[in-house]
C-alpha cells in the first residue's frame, strides 16, 4: 500500500508530491492528461517553433515562493530569466508607469506628488520579504507568523479595498498601475483585502522581479516532476480519475482539482456546494514577426504589461464581466511578452506573445476584436506583426484544464471572505468529510498563482496525519 496519492499534476499537485516523498513517504502521482503541468505548461499553440505559455507565463510569485525556494529545481533545468523591466503600463499619450527592480525608479514614473507616497508604502516589507511571504503564504495553524508585528502591519494596509489604498495618490498613474495589479487575479477594485494583492505584486517586484522561466512555463511543473521521481515518487500521465476506485490503495489522497470536482470524484455530495467560482478569462497566444510596437519604450522592455487607460476604464471592465454578466467593451489586458528575454521561444527574429482579458463566468463569445482593438491603442499597427493567433475563450480553457470551471483561471471567486477562507469557512481548510482525504489546489489558501504554497500547505497536514496512523 502506497503512503499518499496525490490527483493532478498542476504546480500545487507536483509540490505536495515532492514535499511528501522528501519525507520518505511512498509518493505516486496520477494526471489525466498526457503531460504534467497544470497551469504551467508550454505548448506550440500557433506555428511550429512558436513556444507559448497556455495559462502562466510571468512568475513574480513562484520565484518568490517559499516552497520553490526550498527546492533543489535548479539542478533539475529550471532557469529565471530577467527582464529589464518586471512590468510596464502605458498610456494613451506615449509616457508608462513600470514597476521596476528599484523602488526609485518605480516611484519616480509616478511622478513628484506620488513618489514619495509609494516609497512609504513599501519600503517598511522591502527588508522584510522573505520572512513577510512565509508568514502570509502559510496556513496560521502550520506555523506560528516569524514576524508577528510586521505581518500585522501588512494587514492594516492590505485587508482594506484597493480604493482605499489608491487615495494615498494624488496622480492617475499611480492609481492606474495599482488598479492593475489587483485585476490580476480578476477582483473588483473595491473588494476585501484588494489592497494586499496589489501590494504583494509590488513587493515581489522590488524584491524578487517578475521572472519568466527559461524555455516556458513547462520548465517549473518538469522540474517538480524531476525531483519528484529523483526522490522515489512516480508520475502517471494520462490517467483520468472519476472515483476514488480508480486509484491505487493509499493511506492519503491528496487532490490538486477543483472542489467540484473532488466532491463528484470522492462522493461528497453538496459539501461545497457554496463554493463561489468567478469570471472568465478570454486569452490569445500570438505569435509575432518582430516585437510588439509599443508607444511607450519602456513597454519595449518589460516582460508584462498591463493595458488599460486609467483606474476608472479598469474598474468599469472588471465590474462588467464580474456584476453585469457581460463583456467589457474596453477590456482590461494582462499581456506578456517572455520573448523579449527568452530568445529560445521563438525563431530567430520572431516573438511569442499572450493576451488575457476579462469575461462573465462561462460566456461564450469572441473577445478578440475587442482586445486586439486595446492593443492597437497603445501599440498602433499591432495587427500587422501577426502571424498567426490561438484563442481560447471559457468554454477552451476549461476544456484544457479542468480546474478551470467556466473559465476562471483562479479556479474560484477571489471577492468577499473567499479571498482568505477557501474553500469553506474552517480552521482546516486541507481536510474534506473522509479523514484520508485531502485537497491542495489553489482553491485553497493561499490561493492562486503558480507558487506551490497550497500544495506545501496541505502536504503538512498529510504527513502529521500519515505519523498519526
Amino acid at each position: 500500500m502506497l503512503d499518499a496519492v496525490v490527483v493532478g499534476a498542476g504546480p500545487n499537485g507536483l509540490t505536495a508530491a515532492v514535499e511528501l516523498a522528501r519525507r520518505g513517504f511512498s509518493v505516486a502521482l496520477f494526471e489525466a492528461r498526457g503531460t504534467v503541468g497544470g497551469g504551467a505548461r508550454t505548448e506550440e499553440l500557433t506555428l511550429p517553433g512558436f513556444r507559448h505559455d497556455p495559462c502562466s507565463a510571468a512568475h513574480p510569485l513562484a520565484v518568490s515562493s517559499p516552497a520553490f525556494r526550498g527546492l533543489p529545481l535548479e539542478r533539475h533545468g529550471l532557469e529565471w530569466l530577467h527582464p529589464e523591466l518586471p512590468m510596464a503600463h502605458p498610456f494613451l499619450d506615449g509616457t508608462a508607469a513600470v514597476l521596476s527592480r528599484s523602488v526609485g525608479e518605480t516611484a519616480a514614473s509616478f511622478g513628484p506628488r506620488d513618489a514619495g507616497a509609494y516609497r512609504r508604502l513599501v519600503t517598511p516589507f522591502l527588508h522584510r520579504w522573505d520572512t513577510l511571504v512565509r508568514d502570509f503564504m502559510s496556513l496560521p495553524l502550520t506555523a506560528l507568523p516569524r514576524d508577528p508585528v510586521t505581518l500585522a502591519r501588512f494587514g492594516l494596509v492590505g485587508l482594506p479595498p484597493s480604493t482605499w489604498l489608491a487615495r494615498r495618490f494624488h496622480d492617475e498613474r499611480a492609481r492606474t498601475l495599482l488598479a492593475g495589479l489587483v485585476a490580476h487575479v480578476m477582483a473588483p477594485l473595491s473588494g476585501f483585502a484588494t489592497s494586499a494583492i496589489g501590494l504583494v505584486f509590488a513587493l515581489a517586484a522590488h524584491t524578487r522581479g517578475w521572472p519568466v522561466a527559461r524555455g516556458g512555463s513547462q520548465s517549473i511543473s518538469d522540474a517538480l516532476a524531476a525531483h519528484l521521481r529523483e526522490l522515489g515518487g512516480t508520475v502517471h500521465t494520462d490517467y483520468e480519475v472519476k472515483r476514488l476506485d480508480d486509484l491505487p490503495p493509499a493511506r492519503a489522497y491528496v487532490f490538486d482539482t477543483s472542489p467540484t470536482a473532488l466532491a463528484r470524484i470522492a462522493g461528497f455530495g453538496d459539501h461545497y456546494a457554496r463554493y463561489r467560482y468567478g469570471p472568465g478569462v478570454f486569452k490569445i497566444d500570438y505569435a509575432l514577426d518582430g516585437p510588439v510596437p509599443w508607444t511607450a519604450p519602456e513597454a519595449r522592455r518589460a516582460g508584462t504589461v498591463q493595458i488599460g487607460a486609467d483606474s476608472a476604464e479598469i474598474g468599469a471592465a472588471l465590474h462588467a464581466a464580474s456584476r453585469e454578466n457581460r463583456a467589457p467593451d474596453a477590456p482590461f489586458l494582462i499581456t506578456v511578452q517572455p520573448s523579449v528575454v527568452d530568445p529560445t521561444r521563438a525563431p530567430e527574429g520572431k516573438h511569442v506573445f499572450w493576451a488575457y482579458g476579462h469575461v462573465p463566468h462561462g460566456w461564450t463569445g469572441d473577445l478578440t476584436d475587442a482586445i486586439e482593438r486595446q492593443l492597437e491603442r497603445f501599440a498602433p499597427g499591432f495587427r500587422d506583426h501577426v502571424l498567426a493567433r490561438a484563442t481560447a475563450g471559457p468554454p477552451e480553457l476549461a476544456a484544457r484544464n479542468a480546474n478551470y470551471i467556466g473559465g476562471d483561471i483562479a479556479t474560484g471567486a477571489v471577492s468577499g471572505l473567499q479571498t482568505l477562507l477557501r474553500p469553506k469557512l474552517s480552521l482546516f481548510p486541507y481536510a474534506t468529510p473522509h479523514p484520508a482525504v485531502f485537497i491542495c489546489s489553489q482553491a485553497t489558501p493561499p490561493g492562486p498563482g503558480v507558487h506551490g504554497m497550497p500544495g506545501h500547505n496541505a502536504a503538512k497536514a498529510v504527513w502529521r496525519r500519515l505519523r498519526q496512523t
